[in-house]
């Protein structure tokens, strides 16, 4: 039963680290995007936020399909 539960927990734990490194390439791209507003390139705006999020949050459906992360 112990086995298990460590193989269970090591499974949960793979899959997490599987999801993360799927959703990097998306994350990298907000994160340069908050940089580019950090130092000025593009407008401070919350309007242009949303509107890049809501970008990302498409193209990473698209690209990821049914392995794509949920809010």
């Amino acid at each position: 039963m112990h086995d298990s539960q460590n193989l269970s927990a090591t499974a949960t734990s793979f899959n997490r680290t599987l999801s993360l490194l799927k959703g990097l390439p998306f994350d990298m791209a907000r994160e340069h995007y908050a940089r580019a507003v950090q130092v000025g390139l593009i407008e401070r705006s919350m309007l242009g936020w949303a509107r890049f999020e809501r970008h990302m949050d498409l193209l990473e459906k698209m690209t990821l399909g049914p392995w794509a992360r949920r809010v």
